[in-house]
């Protein structure tokens, strides 16, 4: 006759009692990882939780790589797991050397998210399809306007909303949102009915965050950004937090707590990380996987 310990015989016991109950055996939660696939909110576009950006130094880090170096290194994402790329207007050449890049990939493998820079006098519709062409993409699966600073944002960018607007109807664009810089300007974000996705710098630290002035070179105040995070993410729009490592000046310890507190404090959907080699990209799945264990 088989001998059991009392440890085996309760956890046979319980295995036998959620049998009966249910008719089944109880099912473990599945473990999140970094390249596992979310939703941004209301939106409906499912992103990987890790994104690759392109804007390291307004794209400068990126563009020093070579178009041979950044394909190698888009790949190596791709191949790893990350399927969601971030550019915007301003990061110089970007667009053209993702599209470069990701050219021969099945096009519904991938998510790109580009920005747009609201410009006076510039017809936004030209301006989508110019940066479409360059990307080598029918379509963004999320277009944002870019670095809204001042708190009159939303009256401000009316005319490129309906722009974004209208780009969906043609199937331009799938999705939109907006990427906020300084507290005035995240502060119209919460009630904003028109936004979809929100872009929002977040560390645990407070570097190159939120203030009252949206280009001090001091502090931000980490606790007010974490209400809007929260209060956005409450009202259905999907959270991308950026700046995670300090705009490049944490070292491994502080990237790794910055990514847990994204996730695990402010809540965000997803992150996006700007990498020049392949390391890089290593440690950021590592440091992701570590926050969501």
């Amino acid at each position: 006759m088989p001998r059991y310990t009392r440890r085996e015989f309760l956890k046979g016991g319980l295995a036998a009692g959620a049998l009966v109950a249910t008719g089944s055996l109880p099912l473990l939660a599945e473990r999140q990882t970094a390249t596992d696939w979310v939703t941004l909110g209301k939106s409906g576009v499912k992103v990987t939780r890790l994104a690759f950006g392109t804007g390291s130094f307004s794209g400068q880090v990126q563009r020093d790589l070579g178009q041979d170096g950044f394909t190698r290194l888009v790949r190596y994402a791709y191949d790893n797991g990350i399927r969601f790329y971030e550019t915007a207007e301003s990061y110089a050449e970007m667009h053209r050397m993702l599209g470069v890049a990701l050219k021969g990939i099945p096009r519904d493998s991938y998510r790109i998210m580009s920005k747009i820079t609201t410009w006076g006098g510039v017809n936004s519709q030209e301006k989508i399809d110019e940066l479409r062409k360059l990307a080598n993409t029918e379509y963004f699966d999320v277009m944002l306007l870019h670095w809204q600073h001042s708190a009159t944002w939303p009256a401000d960018t009316g005319r490129w909303q309906d722009g974004i607007l209208e780009a969906e109807a043609k199937k331009a664009v799938v999705s939109h949102g907006a990427s906020v810089h300084g507290l005035p300007a995240l502060r119209r974000m919460p009630g904003n009915k028109w936004l979809d996705v929100a872009m929002i710098r977040v560390n645990h630290k407070g570097v190159r965050m939120d203030a009252e002035d949206y280009n001090t070179d001091g502090l931000g105040n980490v606790g007010e950004v974490v209400t809007h995070v929260r209060q956005v993410h409450k009202e259905g729009m999907g959270v991308i937090s950026m700046k995670l490592a300090g705009e490049g000046t944490f070292k491994r310890e502080d990237r790794r707590a910055a990514m847990k507190f994204a996730f695990k404090n402010a809540g965000v959907d997803c992150v996006t990380v700007g990498y020049k080699n392949t390391a890089e990209i290593d440690e950021a799945i590592e440091n992701l996987n570590l926050a969501l264990a």
